[in-house]
């Protein structure tokens, strides 16, 4: 485990958990801006990481989820908005190093998202604890993508538990048709069309709808 999550797991296993604990160790501070999050949703990310580092095992070559002793036997957050996620759960976030400012040397250049993506290791851990957490019955980890809500390619924040959530490729909207309206707003963002902020708000709100509503679509 990282720094972060040993810290993380500390504080959780011997029942030290604080709200200042908690945004040292995420890297947010007691001030609110855009992108934080409430001591709630911090709560829930503390327990998801805690318990994707130490209490999930993965059967069949990390391919299907298992539950062990101390893993969530009931589902945490709602299945009822798909196909977006549930904004207790999965609010989003964004990459502070991402700007209207900063476009044009990251996300409008060529490749920069490969630079910041996190390690399938990262991922998966939560994507496995994210499936018991929204309570799917099909527990395959290939039928999902731990998608960033807000994508990188619009500068969210790329490690952070309250921007991943396991999409299902399965449904009449699912990971795979996300992925073309990310690209069509990181180019609108890139040529002017549309500002970050908007794009941003718009994917973050209901991806669904964001073409229509930043008039891209």
């Amino acid at each position: 485990m990282g720094r972060r999550l040993r810290l993380l797991h500390r504080d959780f296993t011997f029942g030290i958990y604080s709200r200042s604990s908690v945004e040292r160790c995420h890297g947010h501070s007691s001030r609110r801006s855009a992108g934080t999050h409430s001591p709630e949703v911090l709560m829930r990310m503390l327990v998801r990481l805690a318990t994707a580092g130490s209490a999930l095992g993965l059967a069949a070559g990390g391919l299907v989820v298992g539950a062990g002793a101390g893993t969530a036997s009931a589902a945490t957050c709602s299945q009822s908005y798909l196909p977006l996620p549930d904004s207790a759960c999965t609010p989003g976030s964004y990459n502070p190093d991402v700007t209207q400012s900063t476009i044009a040397s990251t996300i409008c250049v060529s490749g920069w998202t490969a630079t910041v993506r996190p390690s399938t290791t990262y991922t998966n851990k939560l994507k496995a604890q994210g499936i018991v957490d929204y309570g799917y019955a099909d527990t395959s980890m290939t039928s999902y993508e731990e998608d960033h809500l807000v994508p990188l390619e619009l500068g969210g924040a790329p490690r952070d538990p309250a921007n991943l959530w396991p999409e299902p490729y399965s449904g009449s909207q699912t990971a795979h048709s996300k992925d073309g309206v990310e690209t069509k707003l990181k180019n609108a963002v890139c040529n002017g069309t549309i500002t970050l902020a908007s794009a941003r708000n718009a994917i973050r709100t209901n991806w669904t709808t964001a073409l229509q509503v930043t008039g891209v679509g």
